[in-house]
């Protein structure tokens, strides 16, 4: 008996270790193809990059946000899409996170929403340092990206906790040959959808349940939807939903079967 409670202690203690220096840590790149006959030819082969969910704070270093900046330039993307909630508990992080994000480099440009910890931290500071960041924020806006004469529309919406979603008039001149990609911080901003004119919605905030039993089930997911928005591409009646991982972490800032994501996504005409 004694020897058993030794064995389930030193388990214990590793899977701890594990879940809390480890696994936040390995940071994956996640590569999806995208197939879409909407996809201009000249957008095909081209590459994005969609991160969310850094929470640069007591657990996340501004030096760990320079390495995640660091990896996605060295993966050479076309366009970056940030996916909101960038910083945990304290404004102070904002600047920091936002000074270090200004090292991005992507030529179709950097496009992002809010979440709802940036709304909960700071608003206004946090548009202010993004905007001095160079890169452009899509809340209830939308841009349309060109090569050669073709192009594709991405938008984004408020976030579902903490603003308004105004996405009629982001699909007010978007035809349905057209290759329209959303960015909604909460995935549950899918269940919303009326038009199919949203082609790939790219979400977050759920980290992938953060702490999960061996990656099949997690007991908190920040969604009235269960496990349906945790992780992955999920196909809608009306859109095909990405969501990420994430990057960081919040309290208790524990990763389990749930690895940090870098997610590139790459454009394919089918």
């Amino acid at each position: 008996m004694r020897k058993l409670f030794l064995l389930l202690c030193c388990s214990g203690i590793c899977l701890g270790i594990y879940a809390y220096l480890i696994e936040p840590r390995w940071m994956e790149v996640k590569k999806n193809v995208i197939e879409d006959s909407d996809i201009p030819t000249t957008f095909s082969g081209l590459n994005i990059i969609f991160i969310s969910d850094i929470h640069h704070g007591p657990y996340f270093s501004r030096e760990r946000v320079e390495r995640v900046v660091q990896e996605v330039n060295g993966l050479n993307p076309n366009i970056i899409i940030l996916g909101g909630d960038y910083v945990h508990r304290d404004s102070k992080y904002i600047d920091p996170c936002f000074e270090a994000l200004s090292g991005l480099k992507a030529p179709l440009g950097i496009y992002a929403v809010l979440g709802n910890h940036d709304n909960w931290e700071g608003t206004e500071q946090t548009k202010q340092a993004m905007q001095k960041a160079g890169v452009k924020l899509l809340d209830n806006e939308a841009m349309w990206l060109e090569v050669d004469g073709a192009r594709i529309k991405v938008g984004g919406s408020g976030d579902l906790w903490t603003e308004k979603q105004l996405l009629d008039p982001l699909l007010s001149d978007v035809d349905e040959s057209d290759y329209f990609i959303l960015i909604s911080h909460n995935p549950d901003f899918a269940e919303e959808l009326t038009s199919n004119k949203v082609d790939l919605m790219l979400s977050g905030h759920t980290h992938g349940g953060q702490v999960t039993m061996f990656g099949l089930w997690a007991p908190l997911v920040p969604s009235e939807h269960g496990q349906k928005y945790r992780t992955g591409l999920v196909e809608t009646e009306q859109t095909t939903v990405l969501i990420s991982n994430g990057v960081g972490t919040i309290t208790p800032p524990l990763r389990f079967f749930a690895r940090p994501q870098i997610n590139l996504i790459t454009l394919k005409t089918n």
